[in-house]
């Protein structure tokens, strides 16, 4: 059933099963590290123009070009490779064909599974084994399939032994480049090199729609307005009946709906996936906290600073990214958000590194959780409307079109990449908002705001809730924050929400908006056809 949710919305399910196994190692094996022994016969080292060189690590090196030639002749010279191949390139004729395509692709992900498992076991004797080597290996492993280039085998073996060797000297030469350093070559490649270094333009994927295509987006009418309506004024009449908790748990809901919200604009609007929006939420956040911790400027203004500094460093961002398409956009901008999560982590004389920033407190007419409850709920939803109101303007008109038909839009007359430049630089305005709201509840910023996984939070949130709904990315982040509140507090909540994460693909691949309202819709279309 997950072959029917789109591509993207897959990679949240594989998210989940990320999920699953690590609470499933951990209840079977410990949280303890596992250190596997040497091969027999492989033990000592070999030495190569007087170095030493372990043994193991020469066979490792001496299996990789086995395995590349392996798969380069399933892929080309097998009927299961063309069948694959074909696949990749029109499914529907396939399937015409009479392939099942639910098994082939299942078999290929078993196969690259079984290869990432058997990686997993040769590395054993050398770095161990621990609950989190598959977070710290999937971002090199992306790196290397980018800068290698989509589809190209080639390309991704030498990317490896690139990056490979790079880091190497990084840490022999410059140890505080390792962080980054694979992310910066990707980016040096990707704009000098928008397909990767063996990549096809034909294979890269394309900009637009996620999934099948969309019902009209539609101002919502009166119903619509009433229940918007009705559902501020609970917010608004909330601090009457709730405790602080609660209060404290909807400004967290409400800041992560507006990141949301800001990230769904360039997705679902633009067709524009980021995996990088956490360096707009992050950088906002920081911007705004700097100038409070080193200069003590009122929070007034350095509140305004945040959405101005995110701004700017979208528009710095998005020059180098928005000639790109497809995942290629995606990592670009996964590369740049890396590259200021390490100014933020390594440069301590600014931004106290790994230690933070703490004691940014907001002003005193705002000193309370109440007063910032309000603060937070007339900026947050304030920025979400407007979302919703630049998608209805004409704006949001041309943007849809560069998505859906960018040749066709430009024979309008409409400037498709500035269009999208422009959108691009909202979206981070908003994310900078949203990282200004958040910097002064928590009256501290860490560089952890700024990692990928907070990007990938705001990416699972968009398609929990929708991605052809304006409200998904609201819901999903009220959904994702109510649901990680209560599972945090089991001992294996990572588990629970995995498998939940799995469930709404599988069940509800439109997204819970998306689904509820086509379960609507076929109700009403129902009722409409019942005979009186």
């Amino acid at each position: 059933p997950i072959y029917r949710a789109p591509e993207l919305f897959q990679l949240v399910a594989t998210f989940g099963v990320i999920l699953v196994i690590q609470d499933l190692a951990l209840m079977i094996w410990g949280a303890e590290d596992r250190l596997g022994p040497r091969a027999p016969g492989l033990r000592g080292v070999w030495r190569i123009f007087g170095e030493p060189v372990p043994k193991y690590d020469i066979v490792m090196i001496a299996i990789t070009p086995f395995i590349l030639f392996a798969l380069w002749y399933l892929i080309t010279k097998t009927r299961v490779g063309v069948l694959v191949r074909a696949a990749t390139q029109d499914r529907e004729m396939v399937g015409a064909l009479g392939v099942n395509q639910a098994w082939l692709f299942t078999g290929v992900f078993g196969l690259g599974c079984a290869l990432a498992g058997w990686g997993g076991a040769l590395q054993l004797p050398k770095g161990g084994a621990d609950l989190l080597m598959d977070f710290n290996i999937i971002g090199a492993v992306f790196v290397v399939v980018v800068i290698g280039g989509m589809g190209s085998l080639p390309g991704a073996f030498i990317a490896a032994v690139l990056i490979s060797v790079l880091n190497v000297l990084g840490v022999t030469y410059l140890p505080q480049s390792t962080l980054v350093l694979m992310f910066v070559v990707m980016a040096v490649v990707l704009i000098i090199r928008p397909y990767g270094l063996l990549g096809r333009e034909e294979v890269a994927g394309e900009h637009g729609q996620v999934g099948a295509p969309e019902t009209p987006i539609r101002p919502y009418g009166r119903t619509g307005q009433t229940i918007i309506a009705a559902l501020l004024l609970v917010l608004a009449a909330l601090p009457f009946f709730a405790d602080q908790f609660l209060l404290i748990l909807m400004i967290d809901m409400v800041v992560f709906a507006l990141f949301a919200a800001s990230l769904h604009f360039i997705l679902g609007t633009g067709g524009l996936v980021s995996f990088g929006h956490a360096a707009f939420f992050g950088g906002g956040a920081y911007a705004a906290a700097l100038l409070v911790f080193h200069t003590e400027t009122p929070m007034e203004l350095a509140f305004l600073f945040a959405p101005l500094a995110a701004g700017l460093l979208a528009l710095g961002i998005g020059w180098f990214c928005i000639r790109l398409t497809g995942v290629y956009f995606a990592m670009l901008t996964l590369a740049f958000s890396q590259l200021v999560w390490s100014l933020a982590f390594q440069w301590r004389e600014v931004t106290r590194g790994d230690d933070g920033l703490v004691n940014i407190w907001p002003a005193p007419w705002l000193n309370g959780t109440v007063p910032y409850y309000y603060f937070t709920l007339i900026l947050g939803v304030g920025g979400i409307l407007f979302l919703r109101h630049v998608i209805h303007a004409p704006f949001g008109y041309a943007l849809r079109a560069g998505r859906d038909s960018p040749r066709q839009a430009e024979a309008m007359g409409i400037d498709v990449k500035r269009i999208q430049y422009a959108a691009f630089a909202l979206a981070g305005v908003m994310a900078g908002l949203a990282g200004g709201i958040f910097v002064f509840s928590k009256g501290s910023v860490f560089p952890t705001e700024l990692e990928i996984a907070s990007s990938f939070d705001a990416l699972i949130v968009v398609f929990l809730g929708g991605v052809k709904t304006l409200a998904g990315g609201v819901v999903g982040a009220g959904f994702l924050t109510v649901v990680e509140d209560w599972l945090t507090r089991l001992e294996y909540w990572r588990l629970l929400l995995g498998l939940l994460i799995i469930v709404v693909v599988i069940v509800a691949p439109e997204g819970i908006v998306g689904s509820i309202r086509s379960a609507w819709q076929r109700f009403t279309h129902r009722k409409e056809e019942t005979p009186r």
